[in-house]
């Protein structure tokens, strides 16, 4: 009678890449089988001369969240191959810290007021403001600002360095405008106010254009897509 023998499943797929090596880690077995796997083929492989370059190594693990405590034993334990070093881990889940930091800088923060001289609102996500900012006042958005109103005074979007953002107003007559880290002042020769909403965001010249609020459909189509979030 002839006996097959079962191949054993294995959980740790490696993929040698420009930038070193990644690791596809099965998020379905249990973390003790991981780490057993990742011993057998990365850690009792042969020896490693002493003079072998570092070699980065990128963890994907899926559908699997791990402690910072998993997470240092399993750079630790690849660290022992000598010649290795975990440079990313990534991942498809998040604590529920993470969690709610990303939507306290993604959330639209409604505000209704008038931005005053001297004023400042700062806010971590889009900021939708029903109101003015006067001359002198100063709203600032972690992503996008939208205002019902009269933008006269100064405007910064996308704070932290994101170029994406975008600034929109009823009535757009800035002080200054600025989106991540570039700037511009709004051009002096107009004076004609209209009933027109604007919109600026920075373009392909790394320069911050103002123009008419239906062309965002175009240049940040993601604005105006309906999505289903889980």
């Amino acid at each position: 009678m002839n006996v097959v023998a079962k191949q054993k499943q294995q959980y740790v797929t490696i993929k040698g890449t420009k930038d070193g090596l990644t690791l596809h880690l099965d998020d379905r077995c249990s973390y003790d089988d991981l780490l057993t796997e990742i011993e057998e083929r990365l850690v009792k492989q042969a020896g490693v001369a002493p003079d072998s370059p570092l070699v980065s190594v990128h963890l994907k693990i899926g559908n699997r969240y791990l402690t910072p405590a998993q997470e240092e034993e399993v750079r630790a334990l690849i660290r022992r191959s000598k010649n290795l070093v975990v440079d990313s881990i990534e991942s498809n889940v998040m604590s529920k810290a993470e969690a709610i930091e990303w939507m306290r800088k993604t959330e639209i923060v409604p505000v209704s007021r008038i931005v005053r001289s001297g004023q400042v609102l700062h806010v971590e996500g889009d900021l939708l403001l029903i109101g003015d900012v006067n001359p002198g006042g100063t709203v600032i958005a972690g992503g996008n600002i939208f205002i019902l109103g009269a933008l006269r005074g100064i405007a910064h979007a996308g704070y932290a360095g994101n170029k994406q953002a975008i600034i929109a107003a009823s009535v757009m007559k800035p002080m200054q405008l600025r989106i991540g880290d570039v700037m511009s002042r709004a051009p002096d020769s107009k004076t004609d106010e209209g009933n027109e909403m604007e919109c600026a965001y920075i373009d392909e010249h790394n320069q911050i254009v103002v123009d008419r609020l239906q062309l965002l459909m175009h240049l940040r189509p993601n604005l105006t897509r309906l999505e289903r979030r889980m």
